[in-house]
């Protein structure tokens, strides 16, 4: 008999130093995914434009912040590679800048920008332009990225279970 693995969908968030936002959103997604069973056939990582922070843990705010929701965060800040262009279904920026930091990269290597993103493409119910990046800011920056982050994943999750779906 001739097993078939589910379809594993991969996304890769993006921020500039890969300690607040995205590091965030990775634990929020992956956290999201096992409530709902789906650690088999989604999967979630982050990484920032820069290289100002490779290696380093997030940021203690944004450590708190999600510990404050019960969300567990396992990650090293990476800067984004050239395999990740092809190795990650969505690559969602968390804002403008990062966008096009990405696209100029993808550019760069010759890879079409398909399956590039900004995270207010998936809004589901705040509305805002850029995720805010809360570094030069107190606890209130990190609960106003989270908040943003929680809704516009509910809409990211949406859009991939309904994938998921059209492609069982």
């Amino acid at each position: 008999m001739h097993y078939t693995h589910p379809p594993m969908i991969k996304v890769l968030f993006v921020c500039l130093g890969n300690i607040c936002r995205s590091p965030l959103a990775e634990a929020i997604l992956t956290h999201k995914v096992k409530e709902k069973g789906l650690s088999d056939s989604i999967v979630a990582d982050s990484c920032g434009t820069s290289d100002f922070h490779i290696g380093e843990l997030p940021d203690e705010r944004t450590l708190a912040c999600a510990a404050r929701y019960q969300i567990n965060i396992q990650h090293r800040g990476r800067q984004i590679m050239r395999s990740d262009f092809k190795g990650f279904d969505y690559l969602i920026a968390m804002d403008n800048t990062n966008y096009e930091n990405v696209l100029k990269l993808a550019g760069k290597y010759k890879i079409a920008p398909r399956n590039i993103f900004l995270m207010s493409s998936f809004k589901n119910g705040i509305e805002f332009m850029d995720v805010p990046d809360p570094y030069y800011g107190g606890e209130e920056g990190f609960e106003e990225v989270y908040k943003i982050l929680d809704s516009s994943i509910d809409g990211l999750l949406l859009k991939l279970e309904n994938e998921l779906k059209s492609n069982a």
